[in-house]
Formats: structure tokens, sequence, C-alpha cells
């Protein structure tokens, strides 16, 4: 802005990008002459490909430097160069805050349905599959050492059905099993398990947090 207007002497100006001015001439030891150009624009592209405003006086070499709130454009970057940005300004238009809405099925927002419906189905499907495996190698091993039939010497929990359900389920929520995995068969389905519980918790944790974050940010005006 305009600090001192006196009849036959250059004008004198104040403001922060003066202050910035003379900071950079008082550092690198130039004098300056401030004037302004004789449309009073920042500078637009005219139809004809020229310049007007302060970009035109810098294209023709009118001028050293521009000083003002200049808007960094890309168009305004292929004809001259901007320095580092040193203020920004924007224009927000002012919103009540949201009344919270507590949602108690939040928890279940990171997977679909249809994934959900997934994930119940495996437990069973896997622990009928643990439970059948399980069976066979009591079987085998009570007529290596005739034993009576159904006999479980080393196998996972006690051999039931709801039992190899159960270990499923604790494997799938981090939280272990009892019993020891003793076939390789076993070991080959409880691995895989615990490898698609593992990948299955990740994934959940991210796309959770993620879910928190965005539902906080958002607005009900874009």
């Amino acid at each position: 802005m305009v600090a001192e207007n006196i009849l036959g002497q250059p004008k004198r100006y104040k403001g922060f990008s003066i202050d910035v001015l003379d900071a950079l001439a008082k550092i690198l030891g130039f004098k300056y002459e401030i004037y302004q150009v004789a449309d009073s624009k920042y500078g637009s592209q005219l139809p004809n490909g020229s310049w007007n405003g302060m970009i035109g006086d810098l294209i023709n070499k009118r001028a050293d430097l521009a000083v003002s709130a200049i808007t960094i454009t890309p168009e305004r970057e292929n004809v001259v160069d901007f320095s580092k940005r040193y203020l920004d300004y924007s224009v927000g238009i002012l919103l009540r805050k949201p009344e919270e809405k507590i949602n108690i099925f939040s928890l279940f927002a990171p997977f679909d349905l249809a994934v959900w419906a997934c994930i119940a189905a495996a437990i069973p499907v896997v622990g009928v599959l643990i439970f059948l495996l399980n069976r066979l190698q009591a079987l085998r091993s009570s007529s290596s050492q005739n034993g009576p039939p159904g006999h479980l010497t080393n196998g996972v929990g006690s051999g039931t059905l709801h039992s190899a359900i159960w270990i499923v389920y604790g494997a799938f929520v981090q939280q272990g099993g009892d019993g020891v995995v003793g076939s390789v068969a076993l070991r080959i389905v409880m691995g895989s398990w615990w490898l698609f519980t593992l990948i299955v918790c990740s994934s959940y944790t991210a796309n959770l947090a993620a879910y928190l974050t965005v539902s906080r940010m958002d607005h009900a005006i874009r």
C-alpha cells in the first residue's frame, strides 16, 4: 500500500512485500525503484498471445522483478519465474459443526457384507476340515497302536467338531488355541489359516483407521 504520496516525489510504499524486498536488497546489496504498472493488473494472457500487467512488464524487460500478491498459475510459470511462495491465501466457507452420530455397526464398515459372509463361512469350513483330518489321524494312531477306535493320541483339541471350530475361531481373533498339531496335513491347513488370518486382520485394521479418518474429514458441502 502507499505509505506516502508527496507531489513531485516518488511514492513510498509499505507492507509485508515491501519488507521482504527491503530484506533482499540489504542481503544482496542492490537498490530498487518501485513503480505501478499502467493498467494496474497482475497479468493475464491476451488473445494475440501477449501479456498485460506486471507479467507483461517482466516479459518486455521494462521491470526486473514484480512484488505483489500474484497467484502462481501454470500459464504464468511458462513465461516468468516465481520465487518460493511465502504467503498462502485461501477463501473458505464457515459451516456449523455437524452432530456426531454414533453408529454401532461402524466396526463392520471396513469390509463389505460379502467379505464378512465369506469369513463367517470360512470358519466352520476350516473347522470341519480340521475335524476330519484330526479324526483320520486318530484312526491311524489307534490302528497302529491297537487302541480303542476314535481315541485321539496327538491332535488338535479333544477331537470334537465344536472344538475344531473353536480353535479356528480362536486363531482368527488372534487368541491362539489348545492342542498340538501333529500331522503334516493339519500343519499345512493351520499354517494357511494363520496366514489368511494375518492378512485379513491387517487389512481390517488399515481399512478401519482409514474409514474413521475419512469420516471425520467428510463435509456436507463440497
